[in-house]
């Protein structure tokens, strides 16, 4: 192929791929795409909502925050710290939300571009960015406004600075760059936590050659030793001034709710490993195990020099330990939601293309085909799946659906049309509600304050829950209130959850409080009219 043809065909490439990752801008207010296998997935109407509600408070209600109500930006202030910016200039509304993440996954591009070509080849980096650009499962996540897009932004610019320490002038300097990213992936996120050994490796492996390239270097320990106190020292004056304004107890109530009961037979972590790491397959069903092949393969040629060669790659090596730190991260949750592995799913193919690239490479000096047999199978195998991927995610694309911003509206309609009292509506949905329509909402399943108390403390007018009535919330709503159904409103493809029901809140007479005394309040009352069912009680 001539150099010109060469050149033409790599430019043709390149604009595919900014043709794909530019498609994720589009029908920004449209639904999660409804019918994947990622259905059951919580973010799509709650996440975006909830982590960005002190910025849309900030500018609806002039105060962030909501006493006793979830408000998780203490623990989490990155994200509604940067839409509190944009909405300045956008108003609040959850399509500017959307491309703030969308923009996050575009420069995740650039910088995995910029990573892998640290000791790459351009047509290697230029295939892993066509995977990601093409994935229907990072196409589905990153145009939702939750935290992974960012997260992996900050941990991708750590990355790139770790991985060329060595060349750097002032690597110190640099190093203290990579803590203050640090800080600011644990304030994105707090399973960042489990990013960190694959940004120490980065770190020591950078400086790592010759024959003792597993020994770290006197300069690897001093850029390692900077970044750690100063992700150390900037974390620690975020919590002085948490404690300081008192928001401590709303840092700590993030955890306790991502706290879930873990089985008790003592195999439980072999169980909850399995689940977790089979929910690799959400990702992709074909590049996920094939990076685990080629990962598989590595280790194997762990004695030849090519292999070790690899193995000790900062890029691959921390590649490596970021899925596997993700994946223990879900293993030590026992609660892996398909969101999770968005993390998961582009250091995966970081694996796949660089093991792929050596294969292919070490080919040419060897005199053992079958390796060269190998490194194209899985280069071949990788462009099929990028191609079918293609085809689903142009699906998604060419047909939007916007049935949840239309149920929001609906509802938000119906509230202002039929005067009840107070206009708050309590739902689980409501920091999502209140991003699309601005109408006031609290959430009814998470807060600082028992829920009962909120209730008295807020006297709202409203309460809107999806297909049925949980036993536990019924049972705080009868204790001030007697429900009445008086709307729905589908949304959404999971069967749980596809039905918005709204009900009007009728305080009991004289402001009188129902204990649950000789009555239950789990279960309909006289006074009550609605014809959801009520969950069954929990075993």
């Amino acid at each position: 192929m001539s150099v010109s043809l060469k050149r033409l065909a790599e430019a043709a490439w390149i604009l595919c791929i900014a043709a794909f990752a530019l498609l994720h801008f589009a029908h920004l207010s449209a639904d999660f795409p409804n019918h994947t296998p990622w259905f059951m997935d919580w973010a799509k109407y709650t996440d975006e909502g909830w982590y960005g509600n002190a910025a849309v408070r900030a500018h609806l209600y002039g105060n962030w925050y909501m006493t006793g109500d979830f408000n998780p930006a203490p623990a989490v202030p990155v994200w509604p710290f940067l839409e509190w910016l944009l909405f300045f200039f956008t108003g609040v509304n959850i399509e500017a939300a959307r491309a703030l993440a969308v923009s996050f996954f575009v420069v995740n591009l650039l910088l995995s571009y910029t990573l892998l070509r640290v000791r790459g080849t351009r047509w290697m980096a230029l295939l892993a960015l066509t995977l990601i650009a093409t994935s229907p499962f990072l196409y589905a996540f990153s145009r939702l406004a939750i935290l992974e897009p960012m997260l992996t932004a900050f941990f991708l610019a750590a990355l790139n600075l770790a991985v060329r320490l060595p060349r750097l002038k002032r690597p110190i300097a640099a190093s203290i760059g990579i803590g203050l990213l640090y800080t600011l992936m644990l304030l994105t996120k707090t399973s960042a936590a489990f990013l960190l050994p694959a940004l120490g490796w980065a770190i020591l492996a950078s400086f790592g050659k010759g024959p003792k390239w597993w020994k770290p270097t006197r300069e690897a320990i001093r850029c390692a030793l900077a970044a750690a106190l100063s992700a150390a020292i900037s974390f620690g004056l975020w919590m002085a001034l948490v404690i300081v304004s008192g928001l401590l107890t709303d840092y700590r109530y993030l955890f306790f709710i991502n706290k879930y009961i873990k089985p008790k037979e003592f195999y439980w972590p072999l169980v909850s490993l399995w689940w977790s790491f089979h929910g690799g397959l959400w990702v992709d069903h074909i590049l996920i195990p094939l990076a685990g092949v080629v990962f598989l393969i590595a280790v194997a040629a762990f004695r030849t020099q090519w292999g070790r060669k690899l193995l000790s790659d900062p890029v691959f090596g921390a590649s490596v330990l970021a899925a596997a730190g993700y994946i223990l991260f879900m293993t030590y949750q026992n609660h892996p939601q398909p969101r999770y592995f968005t993390v998961v799913g582009v250091f995966s193919i970081f694996v796949l293309v660089q093991g792929a690239e050596a294969l292919v490479n070490v080919s040419k000096s060897n005199t053992h085909r079958w390796v060269l047999w190998l490194g194209s199978g899985a280069i071949a195998v990788a462009v099929l799946a990028a191609g079918s991927n293609a085809a689903t995610t142009l699906t998604y694309a060419m047909h939007p659906e916007y049935t949840w911003v239309t149920a929001a509206r609906n509802l938000t309609r119906y509230v202002n049309d039929h005067p009840n009292g107070k206009r708050l509506v309590v739902s689980i949905s409501g920091d999502e509600m209140t991003m699309i329509t601005h109408l006031p909402t609290m959430c009814d399943d998470f807060g600082t304050m028992d829920f009962s108390d909120r209730l008295g403390k807020y006297q709202p007018g409203w309460w809107a829950g999806w297909n049925s009535l949980d036993p536990g919330t019924l049972e705080d709503l009868h204790t001030h209130y007697s429900l009445e159904q008086v709307a729905s409103f589908p949304a959404f493809d999971d069967p749980d959850r596809n039905v918005l029901v709204l009900f009007k809140l009728h305080p009991l007479p004289n402001g009188k409080i129902r204990e649950n005394v000789g009555l239950s309040l789990r279960v309909k009352l006289p006074d009550d009219k609605f014809t959801v069912s009520v969950d069954a009680e929990d075993e």
